[in-house]
């Protein structure tokens, strides 16, 4: 008989027990701590799960195209704008991108308006004036941590 593979789904991953036979696998799992399945999750979570990653959970789907708002919650276009830079790489993104982003997410807006806007309310700049890029401001990191995703939770100052 050839060897015995166990896949065990777990909330951080997949676990894969292998052995000669059924009998290794289960004496395998029962020398497994009682704990385990917690403190893996816990260190995986602390260690590997980037805070982002977590506070956008329930509010933003990251896609091959890049970030996807999927909040039921009701956004301004500046909310919804922000958020899409947030999520995106290294805070920022083009205006034709998050245009697209945003209507993947169901939101048409006029993204250069609220960006020129944004720019005026010191939330985002252009890092390079020659590339079509705009990037999330220290202030508009904040803005969406404290207020946007504050008011997302329910926990409106």
């Amino acid at each position: 008989m050839g060897k015995v593979k166990a896949k065990i789904k777990t909330p951080f991953g997949e676990i894969i027990i292998e052995g000669e036979n059924p009998q290794e696998i289960l004496k395998t799992l029962k020398n497994f701590p009682e704990d385990f399945m917690e403190k893996t999750s816990d260190i995986i979570s602390t260690k590997f799960t980037p805070t982002i990653a977590i506070q956008l959970k329930d509010v933003v789907e990251v896609t091959t195209e890049g970030p996807v708002l999927v909040t039921s919650e009701k956004l301004t276009h500046y909310e919804a704008v922000g958020l899409t830079l947030y999520a995106s790489e290294g805070k920022k993104n083009t205006s034709a991108q998050i245009k697209k982003l945003l209507e993947s997410s169901g939101i048409k807006s006029m993204v250069p308006a609220r960006l020129n806007e944004m720019t005026k309310r010191g939330q985002v700049f252009k890092p390079d004036p020659n590339r079509p890029e705009f990037k999330l401001t220290v202030q508009g990191e904040r803005w969406i941590e404290d207020d946007v995703l504050a008011k997302i939770r329910g926990k409106v100052k």
